[in-house]
């Protein structure tokens, strides 16, 4: 049976990115040693800390931040979608404006939270607890881009790509094709040439309207978000963009693909894991 520490659980995941340090939207609320057992959701409450309690388990980890300083620090997490942008071709410029105003509305928002509720149940119950985030979408964004970039590569020799072979790319990963829910293409045909390709998860949350448009303007033909909230869809739609695109592959099953590698290296290491909350 493991006996390992918060501090191990994080370092296992930082260890999947080769990251060095928790970033602003993964926080270690009460540390604990001695870990043998634990609880992992996507979403970690105050009901699910009582509940790890009644089950004897002796720590809980979350996906999703869940207070304390993962709420405070996660504006500082959205500077990440900048870079992305960068990367996909945007001037830099055109990449500061695009996502400042989602950065600025985080650090306003962050404002009005009760960040330490959830925190203040788990160390009142003496509960170690913790939540890894950005380091598990990160590993999920590499694997979505091999899966599109592999699949692709197979269509080129015989045909241009198109927006389907994008989503047949994605369905190659498991939690994607057995998910409950569709890849959905959001904006566009899936019968459009795919062109230009670019996944954009693991900065915190999606790029929304402004960060597609962004990509758009920079020669980026088919955006592949997670998710994306219904105005900024019939936004995107309304610019009228032939041959562009956003395909949407899913939020849980997309963030599912981080999470079970994890878990997956922690059970290697001898520790019992309980899924619950999405897992």
């Amino acid at each position: 049976m493991a006996s390992l520490t918060t501090t191990d659980l994080t370092r296992v995941a930082l260890d999947l990115v080769g990251m060095d340090e928790l970033p602003g939207d993964s926080a270690v609320y009460v540390e604990g040693t001695g870990l043998s057992r634990v609880m992992m959701g996507i979403d970690i409450a105050a009901a699910e800390l009582m509940l790890a309690r009644q089950l004897g388990l002796d720590g809980v980890i979350a996906h999703h931040p869940a207070g304390g300083d993962a709420h405070l620090h996660y504006p500082r997490v959205l500077t990440t979608q900048i870079d992305f942008l960068i990367n996909a071709g945007v001037p830099a410029d055109v990449a500061e404006e695009a996502i400042r105003p989602k950065i600025r509305g985080a650090e306003l928002t962050a404002q009005t939270r009760n960040f330490d509720h959830v925190p203040s149940v788990a160390r009142l119950l003496g509960m170690p607890f913790l939540n890894v985030h950005l380091p598990l979408d990160e590993y999920g964004r590499r694997v979505m881009v091999a899966a599109v970039d592999e699949h692709l590569g197979t269509v080129r020799p015989n045909r241009e790509p198109l927006v389907r072979d994008v989503v047949a790319g994605l369905m190659t990963i498991p939690e994607l094709r057995d998910a409950r829910t569709d890849i959905k293409v959001a904006v566009g045909e899936a019968d459009s040439p795919a062109g230009q390709v670019f996944v954009f998860h693991g900065a915190g949350t999606n790029g929304g309207f402004a960060a597609a448009r962004a990509m758009w303007d920079a020669g980026i033909d088919t955006v592949v978000y997670i998710h994306i909230a219904p105005p900024d869809a019939d936004q995107l739609r309304a610019l009228n963009r032939a041959g562009k695109n956003v395909v949407i592959s899913g939020h849980i099953s997309s963030d599912m693909i981080g999470i079970n590698r994890y878990v997956a290296d922690l059970e290697q290491r001898g520790l019992e894991v309980v899924r619950m909350s999405g897992l």
